[in-house]
């Protein structure tokens, strides 16, 4: 063998009481890797050739990768497979870490894949079913903590961040309000575009002012606004505090001592329910404003016809029902997005996965809100 002071690996082969020791030396790092994958192989060829242990002696090796360790670990693994006894062993605490991660890890055994079967689907329905009763029970806790975090900021007004509330209703309120202005209008255009096309046939065209009044008011411009803040508002409340839970900036909070749902999450809670109305109202303005013009264009109906029997159509529960749902359906934005922020791990590919959780479940619940609400004024006839 050649010398061992050079940067290349090496391997010293001798008998050692009939065990074969083979001591490795030089840089067993990935720029090696060639030089690397030929040592291993003839380590394995001299251990197959005479059948018994080895013991590797990592002691003079100068640098050490993750791909050095994985091969070597191949090695032994290879070997004990085939009944022989390998040890490697070093000096260096350094070496036996990264030979001990690599090793746990190469044993992550994959799943096999799954074929479609009865048994498979029932599993997989009984899966999800316990997922999402962990999801409520894990928000009704969390919902606990929120209301005592609230309590504990009117019990001390000193601790309430005023500051990052205001922050948050600008966020929400203020640079959200272009983009509902705008979709609003266009489903409002779109929806008097369809009634007075159906309602033509009957010549009904000024039942169209009914039509999109009480259907904007009662129904799309809360439902649109929430989806809306769910999708924009909600999944960034999700990613900051995700963001800071992977940073560890939530357990340094804790340190210091302070409670991060009173920190954290009640002020972005309380910015949703207060933007959230607000945003519902500009919303509603704006699809009667695009629906008006559309009957105006399309339908032939004056925009002074258009209020006067707009007018007499709506009254103010119309209004109201979608203002009263507002709040409501903000609140449970924010309980969805700060939960799975609080979820996120310390991974990338967490925070992705959390966020995503955040937008769809948000979605979902405002939809069961909303027919939950509507079942209720029906019942009542409100």
């Amino acid at each position: 063998m050649a010398s061992l002071d050079t940067a290349e690996p090496q391997a010293v082969f001798r008998d050692d009481a009939g065990t074969l020791a083979v001591a490795l030396a030089g840089s067993w790092s990935a720029d090696k890797a060639p030089r690397i994958e030929k040592l291993v192989e003839e380590i394995d060829q001299r251990i197959a050739k005479d059948g018994t242990g080895a013991r590797l002696d990592l002691s003079a090796v100068d640098r050490l990768d993750t791909l050095g360790a994985y091969v070597l670990n191949r090695l032994k693994a290879r070997r004990e497979a085939a009944n022989s006894t390998i040890e490697i062993f070093s000096q260096r605490p350094e070496h036996a870490i990264l030979l001990a991660e690599v090793t746990l890890h190469d044993h992550d055994v994959p799943r096999p894949p799954e074929h479609f079967s009865v048994v498979n689907v029932l599993v997989n329905i009984g899966a999800a079913v316990v997922r999402f009763g962990r999801d409520m029970v894990g928000g009704a806790m969390f919902l606990g903590e929120v209301v005592v975090g609230s309590a504990s900021v009117v019990l001390g007004p000193r601790k309430f961040r005023g500051p990052s509330m205001v922050n948050q209703i600008e966020l929400i309120a203020f640079n959200g309000a272009p983009i509902i202005m705008l979709i609003s209008f266009l489903v409002g255009c779109i929806v008097a575009q369809q009634g007075i096309f159906q309602l033509q046939q009957f010549g009904a065209t000024a039942f169209v002012v009914n039509l999109t009044g009480i259907l904007i008011l009662r129904e799309l411009s809360v439902l649109l606004t929430s989806i809306m803040i769910a999708g924009r508002s909600g999944s960034a409340f999700t990613a900051e505090i995700g963001s800071m839970k992977m940073r560890e900036e939530i357990d340094a909070l804790r340190v210091m001592g302070l409670d991060p749902i009173e920190v954290l999450v009640v002020p972005r809670i309380l910015a949703l329910v207060i933007s959230l109305p607000i945003l519902t109202f500009i919303s509603a303005m704006s699809g009667l404003t695009g629906a008006a013009l559309v009957a105006w264009l399309y339908g032939g109906i004056g925009i002074d016809t258009f209020l006067a029997r707009l007018q007499s159509v709506i009254t103010w529960k119309h209004f109201a029902v979608g203002l009263i749902k507002a709040p409501f359906m903000a609140f449970v934005i924010g309980l969805i997005a700060s939960i799975e922020g609080l979820a996120v791990k310390g991974s990338a590919e967490s925070l992705g996965r959390q966020v995503t959780a955040s937008v769809v479940k948000a979605i979902f619940m405002v939809i069961v809100v909303d027919g939950l609400f509507a079942m209720f004024f029906a019942s009542i006839e409100f």
